[in-house]
């Protein structure tokens, strides 16, 4: 075998028999991106092996561990100006991809890890794709969660590989799936080892090298226009999506594929590709990509001396549906031994039979084997006392939020546990300084603030008081990665940031409901505008009882510009909790599949008609407003870090359209002037809890925005 390493981004090997193993590994970073430099390079490449009359198969595989390719480089899609720029670039990718489909010899990708949008695509142009049964070896065409779609012939090819159903799932929604369900769609023909990856892609090349006609024919029969439904409005996340250009067109082109042809199809996708890539949306998707990017490397504190503890197992005190979740993604994600704790025998088994139903679904999608889901479920041990928690580096306390509660909890710990144990509160509203006034260690208590339900919610607040040591806020930050979270912090205060940008929010929808606004009027006035679910549906999932908590705290801390409208009281008054006892604001029960009529006995509670029209550009500006108000005070008093902090926090923790970029952004977007001005409209007609932030008056007149860029 010869070696030479010419080129910077692939290493090329040639074996002596014709098999040219390339090995790719884009300088400067952990994950290979598709960036400028690999187009040219790919082209030299395939140049010097078509000239080369020896080849008689390629194998790509990475040098990199953990990733093939994670996808085209975001600062090159979003450097470009024009959707002519943008077109000719998706023109020249599939090219390159259309060069690699055709070659001379067979060509195999070896995928070890993340093989996503561009590099996906790469996979797809090759003739046969082995890949390795290791967690991190996903694949997915996420581009629609960044606004665009695919460029390089994605939504042609996995159209022709694994058929317009599941080419549909994947482009719609950008979903990652594994290895297993990578092979049951027919992406890739087989799923093996790493340690055998590469020897298993030489043996596929030269099964190719007899039968270059065993490629899989999709089986396209069924509706594009019939699918949409499933693929977009089963998922939270296709919800979001209807409101943005990037679905239509990626249905378009799948249309267009199906229907006229592959090279149809193609020129469709790059012209769509061109549109998309250069949208205030896209613009503002991918700013949010590099904060979640950059979230990921911060370590929550500013000393970079810091070091977070080693936490080999927790303890969860609480085995109720938040508890049980927190237990289930540290066992699942973060595979760490918990010990669950609850007072009652009754409580505990529910706790359990909730994770044991959330390992089952995985069980069923195979996303797990017997094996593994066996090993999941054993490292929940149940107690209905302190026993079993000498050992735990971490408790975190999932109670009732109760302050007396919460305290009693924290002097247990410490009675039971080691000194250097950290209690950790999951408390929602109640300061966490309050929570450790009862403690010995003050220093070793933190909040770490989980939303419902905790398995599907990615946001993870992790809160800092005055007297919480900085190795235990890192520490309580890296665990929360290790589950799964996306990770912000925040300082202690009533509400902390989330639920208290949340709370005007929905106050006014409150407001507007008393002034006899319809309940469904304003709930999709707010989706349309891209938030998840409208204020109304998810009090009714949170739970009225749990909602109305909070109020009278951050009533209490700011005053009355969070004061709640008052319905809380007296839907409660009349035995409605929302889901939980099928009795909300929604009907819930003798209801048709896919239905959700409003309960209009509600406005008799409410002593309101519900009849009052106002238009939806005026709920939203209401509902959105104030929070974006909020949000601005909360940066200025240091509650969070900065905007970006602000704008991951919004989007992942209550649904803030993603394609508005969050809060900051968002303010920006409209102008800090324009937004003053708004609020001072608002304030004139309906009060004082329009007025705005003093950190808004100020930027205004400096002429000032959030972001630089």
């Amino acid at each position: 075998m010869t070696t030479e390493l010419n080129l910077t981004v692939f290493q090329l090997a040639r074996r002596d028999d014709g098999i040219a193993v390339v090995t790719i590994d884009v300088p400067g970073g952990n994950q290979n991106t598709l960036k400028a430099e690999v187009f040219g390079e790919t082209d030299e490449l395939l140049d010097r092996l078509m000239q080369d009359v020896n080849i008689q198969g390629v194998v790509f595989i990475s040098g990199k561990p953990d990733s093939f390719i994670a996808g085209a480089d975001i600062n090159m899609l979003k450097s470009l100006q024009t959707a002519t720029e943008a077109t000719d670039l998706s023109r020249a990718g599939q090219r390159l991809f259309d060069r690699l489909e055709n070659f001379k010899a067979p060509v195999v990708a070896a995928i070890d890890g993340a093989c996503l949008g561009g590099g996906l695509e790469l996979a797809l142009a090759c003739h046969g794709r082995v890949c390795t049964d290791q967690p991190k070896t996903v694949f997915g065409l996420p581009e629609m969660q960044l606004g665009i779609l695919p460029g390089g012939g994605g939504t042609q090819r996995s159209l022709r590989l694994i058929g317009i159903s599941a080419a549909l799932g994947l482009l719609l929604t950008g979903k990652h799936v594994n290895a297993q369900k990578a092979r049951r769609l027919g992406l890739v023909d087989d799923v093996v080892p790493t340690s055998i990856l590469l020897p298993t892609a030489i043996d596929l090349v030269k099964k190719l090298q007899h039968n270059r006609a065993a490629a899989r024919k999709a089986n396209n029969l069924l509706s594009v226009r019939g699918l949409t439904q499933l693929a977009l409005e089963g998922n939270p996340l296709g919800r979001r999506a209807l409101f943005q250009k990037a679905p239509l067109r990626i249905i378009d082109c799948v249309e267009t594929g199906a229907s006229q042809g592959f090279k149809k199809g193609l020129e469709a996708e790059a012209v769509g590709f061109g549109e998309l890539a250069v949208t205030p949306q896209a613009r503002q998707l991918m700013n949010l990509f590099f904060a979640s990017t950059a979230l990921k490397k911060d370590s929550g504190v500013a000393d970079a001396h810091i070091q977070p503890r080693p936490v080999r197992k927790i303890g969860v005190l609480g085995a109720g549906l938040m508890g049980a979740g927190i237990s289930y993604v540290t066992t699942d994600k973060a595979q760490t031994p918990v010990r669950l704790k609850d007072k009652e025998l009754a409580g505990l088994n529910r706790g359990l039979a909730h994770i044991d139903r959330l390992i089952q679904k995985r069980l069923q999608r195979r996303a797990l084997t017997p094996f593994e889901a066996g090993q999941t479920r054993r490292r929940v041990t149940p107690t209905l006392d302190f026993s079993g928690f000498q050992n735990v580096d971490l408790v975190i306390e999932a109670v009732f939020e109760d302050l007396n509660l919460k305290q009693q909890m924290v002097a247990d710990v410490e009675a039971h546990c080691p000194p250097t144990t950290i209690f950790a509160t999951n408390t929602s509203s109640i300061p966490v300084a309050r929570i450790a006034e009862a403690a010995q260690r003050p220093e070793n208590v933190v909040g770490m603030h989980y939303f419902s339900p905790v398995e599907k919610m990615p946001l993870l607040e992790v809160i800092a008081a005055p007297q919480t040591a900085l190795e235990v806020v890192a520490t309580a930050v890296e665990f929360g990665r290790r589950q799964g979270k996306t990770v912000i912090v925040v300082q202690d205060g009533a509400g902390f940031y989330v639920n208290r940008i949340l709370a005007p929010y929905m106050n006014e929808a409150g407001y507007l409901l008393n002034e006899g606004v319809a309940i469904d009027a304003i709930d999709q006035a707010l989706t349309q505008f891209g938030f998840p679910v409208g204020p109304f549906a998810l009090l009714d999932e949170v739970g009225i009882d749990v909602g109305s908590k909070i109020g009278p705290i951050l009533h209490a801390a700011f005053g009355e510009r969070m004061k709640p409208s008052g319905s809380a009281e007296k839907l409660l008054a009349d035995g409605r909790y929302g889901r939980k006892n099928k009795k909300g604001f929604y009907l819930y029960e003798g209801v048709k599949s896919g239905e959700k009529p409003v309960d209009k006995t509600v406005y008799a509670v409410l002593g309101v008609d519900g009849a009052k029209v106002i238009e939806a550009s005026e709920i939203v500006e209401r509902c959105v407003l104030v929070m974006l108000n909020e949000a601005a005070r909360c940066c200025a008093e240091g509650m969070i870090r900065s905007p970006r902090d602000g704008d991951i926090g919004a989007v992942f923790g209550i649904g803030f359209p993603p394609f508005l970029g969050g809060p900051f952004r968002y303010a920006d977007s409209l102008g800090i002037a324009a937004l003053v001005e708004k609020l001072q409209q608002y304030r004139q007609r309906l009060g004082e809890r329009f007025a705005p932030a003093e950190v808004l008056t100020q930027m205004a007149q400096e002429q000032r925005s959030f972001y630089a860029d």
